[in-house]
């Protein structure tokens, strides 16, 4: 389990529990709530008073520029340059909003047509405002293949996910929500950065991975003619299936605390209290209000997630709603569509990635590659994939016809 659906926590999966102080703190892990809070603000950033207050959106359209500003204080490759945006963007119900989103463009002198862009989807990060990945100084996945991108001569266009960075709650796990702020934030991006070109592709991981997937399906009916595809990583295809494989592992708890606030902030009759125990939701609010990832692993940490949700909790009609509205593979996709997946992934089960997989290709798409790698858990499928991803990618700005596993007996 790891930072999309987990950070650094394959110990925890496969022993249950760290054996030694010594060895929760080699892989990174927080001992206690203090330590939780020491690690995120090591990382941290001070958030610009435009996320907070931009522009009206009412005198916006949605993929509009709202505020900008050139940044520098990233760990980035030597020559880049980054900049943060907010933008005006649609939740999934179609309301508008403010999202956030970082820009880095690599060194070196702008390509004829513009730097090629990745529109980058993130793991989950926390569901707090302060968790957005444009308010941490590593860019939150830089370490897990993010600047390889760059290195390799891609601009990043990376949002934050409404409710993450600016005001508003995050609605966790809506892959209509996640998918329209990646979309969106393309244009943005080209006002903020004129030297950007405007063929693009999307690649998340894990909860981005979902996001991926997503902008894949609506740009069936969007049409954008420089979208040239995506790479879902992992991605979250099975949100029922995934919760329950959550409250069946030990040490995760955290995440079915996030999963009941994403329901809530898609559906606000929905009560969090009518899907997690009185232990779970005395230590919700500071989860999910107080502190981004490591602060709900160490919240939880001592919580059995077997203890956490109660009975009966998926039979509420709106985790039911939610549940539906977030399937992937119901409609084809539009261009090539890159997932992969690890066999040994302990977050995300790769049967459920299978199983999507296999309802895509019946539901027309014709574009679709999957690959699957033996011993990978959650992040390694992430950061071992890196140049099998720039490799797919490549091919799609050189226009190279796309691989079809969905013709595959």
């Amino acid at each position: 389990m790891a930072r999309g659906f987990g950070r650094r926590l394959v110990w925890l999966l496969a022993g249950g529990a760290c054996l030694a102080a010594v060895q929760c703190l080699a892989e990174g892990l927080p001992r206690s709530v203090a330590e939780a809070r020491r690690l995120e603000r090591e990382s941290a950033l001070s958030a610009p008073a435009s996320y907070a207050q931009p522009r009206a959106l009412s005198r916006s359209r949605p993929g509009e520029l709202l505020a900008q500003e050139a940044y520098g204080g990233y760990l980035l490759p030597p020559g880049s340059r980054a900049w943060r945006i907010v933008y005006h963007s649609l939740d999934a119900e179609g309301r508008a909003v403010a999202s956030s989103a970082f820009v880095v463009v690599p060194a070196g002198q702008t390509p004829p047509d513009g730097w090629p862009v990745i529109a980058w989807a993130h793991g989950t990060s926390g569901v707090a405002r302060r968790c957005a990945p444009s308010l941490m100084a590593d860019l939150y996945y830089g370490d897990l293949g993010l600047l390889d991108m760059v290195r390799a001569g891609y601009a990043l266009v990376a949002p934050d996910y409404h409710g993450l960075g600016t005001p508003g709650r995050h609605q966790y796990i809506s892959k209509i929500a996640q998918a329209r702020d990646v979309i969106y934030a393309v244009p943005a991006a080209r006002q903020a950065v004129p030297e950007l070109g405007v063929r693009w592709v999307v690649d998340g991981h894990s909860q981005g991975g979902l996001a991926a997937w997503s902008v894949a399906e609506m740009e069936s009916s969007r049409r954008d003619p420089g979208y040239l595809g995506a790479v879902s990583v992992a991605g979250a295809a099975k949100p029922e299936e995934l919760l329950r494989h959550l409250g069946d592992t030990p040490g995760v708890g955290f995440y079915l605390a996030f999963m009941a606030f994403g329901v809530q902030a898609r559906f606000p009759s929905f009560s969090p209290a009518d899907m997690l125990t009185p232990a779970a939701m005395a230590r919700y609010p500071a989860a999910t209000s107080d502190g981004c990832w490591y602060h709900g692993y160490a919240l939880f940490a001592d919580l059995d997630s077997q203890a956490i949700l109660k009975s009966g909790w998926d039979r509420n009609p709106w985790v039911r709603r939610f549940f539906a509205e977030n399937e992937l593979g119901r409609v084809a996709v539009a261009g090539p569509l890159l997932v992969l997946a690890g066999e040994a992934d302990a977050s995300v089960p790769i049967e459920g990635v299978r199983e999507t997989v296999a309802r895509a290709c019946r539901a027309g798409s014709s574009r679709l590659r999957f690959r699957s790698y033996p011993g990978l858990d959650h992040d390694p499928t992430m950061l071992k994939t890196v140049g099998d991803q720039l490799a797919w990618i490549g091919d799609r700005f050189a226009g190279a016809a796309a691989p079809n596993d969905c013709a595959a007996p």
